[in-house]
């Protein structure tokens, strides 16, 4: 209707701003052509004005990804986006200071016992770790899967950081602390919908 109302305002406008140049400038002359706004025409235009509203109003129906998106109970898109970046963050900082009570509250139950065991594996070892994360250049939904009892998200992160592991000397045996890494990867995401709460955490990691 808004659009109709438009197009009659516009209309009004047009014939008076006609008339008050006609009374400014004189009559026309002879071979000027005059354009004549018939009821027809206001007609047309209103049914013009109706094809375009009713296009506007069409629904793009939902496909692969954001169609499972869009079936998950309670999900806002660029939330979770935002939280999965600040988990990511969080969780490479506590996997690289050993930090299993971090960890343990971030992950799930096969997640976490695979982070300890790396961990346990560098005590053993006398190593130690240090992650400097620098920045996120991508964080990306890649894929969405949804079940009776859990929904799961996989991101694409790409960012840079510098990895060190040090030996019980305190030499860097890997990594090289004047190199930045662009590193590319993928973790999964789980949220379980028995539960009131929209708590996701990592369930899988891999690199690309």
């Amino acid at each position: 209707m808004n659009a109709y109302i438009d197009i009659i305002f516009w209309l009004i406008i047009a014939a008076i701003v006609f008339l008050r140049l006609r009374s400014l400038l004189g009559t026309r002359p002879e071979n000027a052509k005059v354009i004549v706004i018939t009821k027809d025409k206001v007609s047309e235009l209103i049914k013009i004005a109706k094809e375009e509203e009713k296009k506007e109003e069409q629904i793009i129906p939902l496909d692969g990804v954001d169609a499972v998106l869009a079936e998950i109970p309670d999900f806002n898109k660029a939330a979770f986006l935002r939280g999965a970046q600040r988990a990511f963050e969080v969780i490479i900082k506590a996997f690289a200071e050993g930090d299993t009570e971090t960890l343990g509250a971030n992950t799930t139950k096969k997640t976490f016992k695979k982070f300890c065991d790396i961990i346990d594996a560098r005590k053993s070892e006398g190593q130690t770790a240090e992650t400097d994360f620098i920045g996120m250049d991508k964080a990306e939904i890649i894929d969405a899967k949804l079940s009776k009892n859990t929904a799961k998200i996989v991101v694409n992160f790409i960012s840079e950081q510098v990895n060190l592991l040090k030996n019980a000397d305190g030499e860097i045996i890997q990594g090289d602390e004047n190199f930045v890494q662009t590193i590319d990867d993928v973790w999964t995401f789980e949220r379980d919908l028995n539960k009131h709460s929209n708590i996701w955490l990592l369930s899988s990691t891999k690199k690309q």
